[in-house]
């Protein structure tokens, strides 16, 4: 039986738990576990709903087909209102309401796993993240068999800048799951974020030869070897490996394909970022925060490398306009406003402000994240949209330390610390610039726009030699 205070009073949010014997019709999902139906096609929905979850699979939407029709699958409609709330909008919760009220209506003669699996999709719903997680620990500790329920509690974590707790969730049940490539790829990105780079790349490899088409693996690798340095390694084994990227969604094909792009990127070959940038990484789902960030960021990147985008910034404003109140994460919340600014739209005040006011009431658990950090990111991320570079130097100085808080990834979080080293050059402050660049060499010695920085920056400072050296590197990797 579980165990906390929710079990010792014999319920989870209300929901009676099943009497002994009324559990019929039970089969087992594709990892072992109770689900309590006697279709085939409804556990066919749950098992492709799972196994797409885990490994980034289309095959995941058909969960919704399932639940759509069994009105009486408490799981089924749990995990389609799971998948509604990853869409990443403000109105998520309202199209995974219907789901989560059928789940809810069939708990009462459902699995304990089901009605811990629908308790914690109505905590997120709610927006009680906190609720989420301790639910998301109760079952990684019941049904260590559960890894859809371990991913989304890392995806929590992950927004929440707790990358220990990343790791942890998965730990807990990583001896139950060794026989899954999936458990893998989940211990791989807890390592890398909490920078065990050994363990990290250990992980994903026992993923990847275990089962080669795991992305999530893929995805960590990329990390691990630009945070090394190992540009061209990190290329050559992102290529090899996109020829399995095939049926992924669009969140995890355009964020592989936005990986690849950040090695080339530093061998300067912007041509061919620009061209992975129309093809792979802006288009697949225009409508989607994920891709929508990835167009940002990765535009962003090419200019603050001195290339120029063109008008793709104002396809993916377009996309950005109806942003202005969708508030789910302050990590996408900033770059909405940083393309909707560059796509010259006033929708970024109007963002701007309406993000002021949600920061001073936002959920405890994010309140301070949203009101001391965001803020402060946002007004320097949209002053340096509008070339206000001494203001977003400011801003930005005073954000930086605290920017985990915000969640995102190591990488992708990079990207507002080239922002201020950009507001640095661009204000004359070249010896703070000197400082940061030469840190940066120091892992990616032959990186373009961090040599072609430094040449700029040397140069200023009157060390010609300096400037000479840094040129003759480009040259080199060239």
């Amino acid at each position: 039986m579980p165990r906390g205070d929710a079990a010792a009073a014999g319920h989870i949010d209300g929901m009676a738990r099943p009497a002994p014997g009324k559990e019929t019709n039970v089969k087992k999902d594709w990892l072992g576990n109770d689900v309590s139906t006697d279709s085939e096609a409804t556990l066919a929905g749950v098992n492709d709903f799972i196994e797409g979850f885990l490994a980034y699979e289309t095959k995941a939407v058909n969960v919704l087909k399932a639940a759509d029709d069994a009105p009486d699958s408490c799981l089924a409609n749990a995990y389609a209102g799971l998948l509604c709330m990853f869409m990443e909008s403000s109105d998520a919760a309202t199209a995974a309401r219907p789901y989560l009220e059928k789940a809810e209506a069939a708990a009462a003669g459902a699995t304990a796993r089901e009605q811990l699996t629908t308790a914690i999709v109505r905590a997120w719903a709610d927006g009680d993240i906190a609720r989420t997680l301790a639910l998301s620990r109760q079952a990684a500790k019941e049904f260590p068999r559960d890894l859809a329920l371990v991913k989304q509690a890392q995806y929590h974590y992950f927004n929440l800048g707790n990358c220990a707790g990343m790791l942890a969730i998965a730990d807990h049940v990583q001896d139950r799951n060794q026989d899954i490539p999936y458990m893998h790829g989940l211990m791989a990105f807890g390592y890398e974020q909490c920078h065990l780079l050994d363990e990290a790349e250990a992980a994903a490899r026992k993923a990847i030869s275990m089962k080669r088409k795991e992305p999530w693996a893929h995805h960590a690798m990329a990390h691990v070897m630009l945070t090394q340095g190992r540009v061209q390694e990190g290329l050559a084994f992102m290529n090899e490996m996109s020829e399995t990227w095939q049926d992924l969604n669009s969140f995890m094909s355009t964020h592989n394909w936005w990986h690849l792009t950040l090695f080339l990127i530093n061998q300067g070959r912007y041509d061919e970022v620009l061209k992975l940038y129309d093809e792979r990484i802006w288009g697949i789902w225009k409508e989607y925060s994920q891709d929508q960030i990835g167009a940002v960021s990765l535009l962003m990147r090419l200019e603050l490398a001195g290339v120029d985008v063109g008008d793709r910034w104002d396809d993916v404003g377009a996309y950005l306009r109806r942003r202005v109140n969708d508030f789910v994460q302050p990590f996408l919340s900033m770059q909405y406003l940083y393309g909707l600014a560059r796509a010259r739209l006033p929708e970024a005040d109007q963002l701007m402000e309406n993000m002021r006011v949600f920061a001073a009431n936002a959920p405890t658990l994010t309140r301070e994240a949203w009101a001391m950090v965001c803020i402060t990111a946002s007004e320097g991320l949209l002053a340096h949209a509008r070339d206000d570079h001494d203001l977003a130097f400011r801003k930005m100085s005073l954000a930086l330390p605290r920017l985990l808080e915000i969640g995102g990834s190591h990488a992708q979080r990079g990207l507002f610390e080239q922002v201020l080293l950009d507001s640095m050059i661009k204000t004359g402050r070249y010896a703070q610039a000197q400082q940061a660049l030469e840190g940066m060499r120091g892992y990616d010695p032959k990186s373009v726009p961090v040599n072609l920085a430094l040449a700029h920056v040397y140069e200023q400072l009157d060390l010609g030699r300096e400037a000479g050296r840094a040129r003759a590197r480009i040259a080199a990797a060239n």
